[in-house]
């Protein structure tokens, strides 16, 4: 099992879908890295050699921004905007969405899944 960044990458996946498992590396960069490294992105994990595992754990560790460093990074940006006080600051602290999205309906992952219609939540009555 190879290890990459602090994360268990499986061994039984292609290398270009395992490498999706470390945060910050999507389907497109884990593409361009192993055409910079030439190699053969239908290989399974465990196919590696030792070689080609140095290569990429030394490639992605210090050429791309990945997992702790990355969600930091992040994290301190949504941090910035709080402190500055602009819009995209306030619908982050109130746990809003962010980007434009409608808010009178779907978004119930961010509000809660509270309904609010006048049937729903109701207990059904019992005959007496």
């Amino acid at each position: 099992m190879i290890r990459i960044a602090g994360i268990n990458i499986p061994d039984n996946k292609r290398i270009e879908i395992s490498l999706t498992y470390i945060y910050g590396i999507g389907r497109s960069t884990s593409q361009k890295i192993l055409a910079d490294l030439g190699i053969d992105p239908q290989k399974r994990t465990h196919e590696l050699t030792s070689d080609e595992e140095k290569k990429l754990r030394d490639k992605i560790e210090k050429e791309h921004r990945v997992e702790g460093e990355l969600r930091h990074e992040i994290k301190m940006n949504i941090r910035r905007l709080i402190e500055i006080g602009c819009y995209r600051g306030i619908r982050h602290t109130k746990r809003l969405p962010v980007r434009g999205q409608r808010t009178k309906t779907n978004n119930r992952t961010v509000r809660g899944n509270k309904r609010m219609t006048m049937g729903s939540g109701r207990t059904v009555a019992t005959k007496t």
